[in-house]
């Protein structure tokens, strides 16, 4: 495995000089030939749907693996929307002459090698790919075994476009070694790797976190939460919150918890509970809430849980600082949503909860790279250095001082 990281170090010192119109050229090319390849990559898919529903995985964890036209199409989509972006490689972030002549230029470059561990979702090869690439970036992918056929064949489908455009295939390559070991063996490869993100459960990510000598950017978990507030829109609450949980319950963007402004909760209780169990929706609540509705008793442990399923915690709150007070307590620093027309409100939330996306009136699926115009994404970070949100291809660059002189020499 160390000489497939000593190509794809090496590949990285080439596609970190290309110039944007060549890589623009390369990734509406890949773009085609996944659409064209279509057939072949959903045959591979269904082999490791197979192997998924044998060995009994969710019904979620089925749902990301999945790939039909209509994903491979918005695979495509979304590495033509990379192409579009403007190149972050070589801009000029700052600049300044000093006293004694000397030129300085803060200037953006890519960040190297990327490695790139991940679960179930195959499009997660073709958008981390292609963001690396734009920016300038290798990458070695590491996926997760049940997407062992779909993986191999999206990336032989890029490594061929490369090849043909006269470029080293190993700029994209997938780690051979599926295994927990090769996982640990990666993130120990300080020499060869240049950052390493993880996308997949806590485990995962408490296990990299723990263990490698890499960098590490990562979101720990995504632990959503949604206030009604007191000065709410009752009507688009509702539709919010449920658009939060059902719209696509087996991601990190979905909410996993409901607060309700105790002077409200009497009239919206009883709403959300119908729309909710109508969408197959499990209610668990605090004591409070079951003084308004008849759901399942909420546990200490509820209020910490990533469900990432059609199960949804709900607590009454007394005003805006106690819903605070409990996204602190309980949140992941991901993306919390308030639902108020009260001005003053909004601005303390987004002000106050210290999340990588807060959002007003609007549901908290909204985090993600494509929706913000990045193209794609490789991750949501919720860290605070180096990157954090969504990651498109200005988080995938660092930045080096050009420092120009006449003959200066320091006295």
């Amino acid at each position: 495995m160390e000489e497939v990281l000593q190509k794809v170090k090496e590949a990285s010192r080439v596609v970190a000089t290309l110039n944007s119109g060549i890589k623009r050229k390369v990734l509406n090319e890949m773009a085609d030939a996944l659409e064209k390849n279509a057939k072949s990559i959903i045959e591979a898919n269904k082999k490791d749907l197979d192997y998924a529903k044998e060995a009994n995985l969710s019904n979620a964890l089925i749902d990301r693996l999945l790939l039909d036209e209509k994903r491979i199409k918005a695979m495509a989509d979304s590495l033509r929307d990379i192409a579009k972006l403007k190149d972050p490689v070589g801009k000029i972030i700052d600049g300044w002459k000093l006293d004694n002549g000397l030129e300085i230029q803060k200037v953006k470059i890519p960040i190297g090698v990327i490695g790139i561990i991940y679960e179930s979702r195959p499009n997660v090869t073709s958008d981390a790919a292609g963001l690396c690439f734009m920016s300038g970036n290798a990458c070695i992918l590491k996926g997760g075994k049940e997407a062992f056929h779909s993986n191999s064949v999206i990336i032989e489908i890029l490594r061929y476009v490369l090849e043909k455009n006269s470029l080293p295939e190993d700029i994209v390559s997938l780690l051979p070694d599926y295994s927990r070991s090769g996982v640990e063996w990666l993130i120990k490869q300080d020499k060869y790797v240049d950052l390493i993100i993880p996308r997949g459960g806590e485990k995962l990510i408490k296990f990299v976190s723990e263990n490698s000598k890499v960098p590490v950017v990562k979101h720990d978990k995504g632990l959503c939460h949604v206030y009604i507030h007191e000065n709410a829109n009752l009507k688009d609450g509702a539709k919010i919150a449920l658009n939060a949980k059902v719209q696509r319950p087996g991601v990190c963007n979905a909410m996993e918890t409901l607060l309700v402004d105790r002077k409200i909760a009497g009239e919206f209780l009883p709403v959300i509970k119908e729309m909710m169990e109508k969408e197959g929706v499990e209610l668990r609540g605090c004591e409070i809430t079951l003084e308004y509705i008849d759901i399942k008793p909420a546990t200490e442990e509820d209020w910490h849980t990533e469900y990432l399923d059609k199960i949804l915690s709900i607590r009454v709150v007394d005003g805006l600082e106690d819903a605070i007070e409990h996204i602190e307590k309980y949140g992941s620093g991901h993306s919390d949503s308030i639902v108020t027309d009260n001005l003053k409100a909004a601005e303390e939330f987004l002000n106050r909860v210290d999340s990588a996306c807060v959002y007003v009136n609007a549901s908290t699926r909204f985090t993600d790279g494509g929706v913000f115009g990045f193209g794609a994404e490789v991750g949501i970070s919720t860290n605070k250095l180096h990157a954090r949100g969504p990651m498109g291809i200005d988080d995938l660059t660092t930045y080096k001082y050009k420092i120009i002189g006449n003959g200066q020499v320091r006295e």
